[in-house]
């Protein structure tokens, strides 16, 4: 005996499953042919059919199925429900198992379809042999996405920080051992976890790097992101009988030792850094080199010889490398020409991401002579103060800079670039960057530039006393100075028509209350941030398309306490401000001087 087994099962929506409705058409249509060739059970036949067409009509229960001769004309049409009545609520119905047998022997009708040609699904109950490797890639790429973190392209803008989840994961070694579950995933974890992955700048890690990539050549094509850091000292430990250093004892696996620092002496140079990237790593395109920081640190080597030797010389080509991060860059970069000898090693060079550890002025002048040369980079990215923090006056390694040259004007060189699309500064900067800016671009219709992003350190400018050079949201001098730059910046959209996306802000840790550092953003043809009347009148000259999403003329309510902090109740509590009124400061300002 044959069985045929059947499921019912309703959505949300009152439809039945196309799997169930094929199979108990198969079943009626098995009933209805019993019933041809077994007259003596007619009655239980019709009762059969009966019930097969209610259990697979989607419909609520109506009127009784028709006699066993209507149903055999052929030009009987059901009745349908339109499709705008909707289903009533559907009643509860089990979905247990009904099994219909039938004889192997028996006679089918002549004039039905051969089973055999009616499409096979899977019974409900049987095992089906399929294993993991049986999925689509986009599922396995799926469950790993969701182990490893989303894992986004190469060559999107977000990717150099958010791709390297792999290399910080706490479990980067069980997920290296998920590599045994298939060949498939194999491939699929390898690529992730050799993604991004990061090498001490010292000759006995190259060559290790090296003989392993040697043998597994399978694993090159994966590496993306390769960091490489150079150590500005490392412990050097010494017997205690021997040692003079006012240290206290460490315990080591040698015995009693004292710990000093001292220079490192196995560190390799950027000639062999490039020639190690160039002959191991085909497909890396982001490369970062981390300087470090420490007081009187050493420069980083560029060359293998002495600097007499190295002008016959060129540096190993890596043509790869789209972009080009230098942390802790004072160690890499002291000059033009050393600038010059890393961008020879990096023909294709599209993003420079530049960032200091600590402010000095030397790191000023330097990128004040690095950003006049011509450059044919599509996106730059320098970081020279970053602490985020208030001022009460210039420092003065700035007034060292001041006295030689203003950077803003060094600045604009850079950014009038024909090639460059993108730049991100964060520094001290004022109005002048977007008035040279604007002078250098004498035919605007050949500029490329779409997005300037500036956090401002403190603005750059002429003060009768020290005190009134300070930064801050309760300093007037600094919020007037902030207003000019946000209205020589808007004045400047007027000529670069390119630039679509315009953010500058102020960033101060030690605020009382964040929301209120001042920023404006221009975004999509929306403004918002700070506003006043001469900053309104200018973007409706600029860009008049361009219009603020809303003024608001206060902060809310702000107060202090017997402290002296500040209390902040916003007017909207819901939502960041997204207009702030420049007069309004001035209030912040009396508010502090009575405080």
């Amino acid at each position: 005996m044959d069985s045929l087994c059947a499921t019912t099962s309703i959505d949300d929506g009152g439809s039945i499953h196309a799997e169930s409705l094929t199979i108990d058409t198969h079943v009626t249509r098995a009933a209805r042919t019993q019933s041809i060739h077994q007259e003596d059970d007619g009655h239980a036949t019709v009762e059969l059919v009966s019930i097969m067409a209610t259990a697979s009509n989607p419909v609520s229960p109506g009127s009784p199925t028709p006699p066993l001769a209507q149903a055999r004309r052929q030009d009987f049409i059901p009745p349908t429900r339109p499709s705008s009545t909707p289903f009533p609520q559907p009643e509860p119905r089990s979905t247990e198992l009904r099994c219909v047998s039938r004889p192997t022997s028996q006679v089918l009708d002549p004039d039905a379809p051969d089973p055999a040609d009616a499409p096979k699904l899977p019974l409900v109950g049987t095992n089906v042999d399929t294993s993991l490797n049986d999925l689509p890639t986009e599922i396995h790429e799926c469950i790993l996405d969701h182990l490893f973190g989303f894992r986004v392209s190469a060559g999107s803008k977000s990717s150099i920080t958010r791709w390297g989840t792999a290399l910080r994961h706490p479990r980067r070694r069980e997920l290296s051992e998920l590599s045994l579950v298939s060949r498939e995933w194999r491939i699929l974890i390898q690529e992730r976890l050799y993604r991004h992955i990061k090498l001490k700048a010292s000759l006995e890690s190259l060559k290790s790097a090296m003989a392993y990539f040697a043998a597994h050549p399978h694993l090159r094509p994966y590496v993306k992101h390769i960091e490489i850091w150079f150590p500005v000292f490392h412990p050097k430990y010494r017997p205690l009988a021997l040692s003079n250093a006012n240290t206290l004892p460490t315990v080591t696996p040698d015995g009693l030792t004292t710990a000093s620092y001292v220079l490192p002496m196995d560190n390799c140079s950027l000639e062999e850094v490039f020639y190690f990237v160039a002959e191991s790593l085909p497909e890396v395109c982001i490369l970062t080199l981390e300087g470090g920081e420490r007081k009187k640190a050493p420069k980083v080597r560029h060359w293998i010889r002495d600097a007499s030797q190295h002008r016959v010389r060129a540096m190993p080509k890596v043509h790869s490398v789209r972009t080009l991060i230098c942390k802790g860059q004072w160690n890499l970069i002291r000059g033009e020409e050393d600038f010059e000898t890393i961008m020879s090693a990096l023909p294709n060079l599209q993003e420079w991401h530049g960032s200091y550890s600590k402010p000095k002025s030397k790191s000023y002048l330097t990128m004040a002579d690095i950003l006049v040369k011509p450059m044919r980079l599509s996106s730059l990215d320098l970081c020279i103060e970053g602490d985020y923090r208030r001022e009460l006056s210039f420092p003065p390694y700035f007034l060292k800079v001041s006295n030689r040259l203003h950077f803003c004007s060094r600045l604009a060189a850079g950014a009038a670039s024909p090639f460059l699309e993108h730049i991100s500064y964060t520094g001290r900067v004022c109005k002048q960057f977007f008035i040279d800016l604007m002078a250098k671009h004498k035919d605007p219709r050949n500029s490329r530039l779409k997005s300037i992003d500036l956090t401002v350190k403190n603005c750059c400018r002429q003060v009768a006393h020290w005190n009134e050079s300070g930064s801050g949201i309760t300093d007037m001098n600094f919020i007037n100075a902030f207003e000019e730059l946000v209205i020589a910046g808007i004045r400047a959209l007027g000529r670069l028509k390119s630039v679509e996306y315009l953010r500058i802000r102020y960033v101060d840790l030690d605020t009382p209350y964040p929301p209120l550092n001042p920023h404006f953003i221009l975004r999509n043809g929306r403004c918002s941030g700070v506003w006043s009347d001469s900053i309104i009148s200018e973007m409706n000259r600029a860009r008049p398309n361009a219009r603020f999403e809303e003024l608001s003329e206060s902060f809310g309510e702000v107060g202090y306490q017997k402290d002296g902090r500040m209390t902040f109740i916003p007017e909207f509590p819901a939502s960041r401000p997204i207009s702030l009124k420049l007069s309004n400061y001035a209030l912040l300002d009396a508010a502090m001087s009575i405080s």
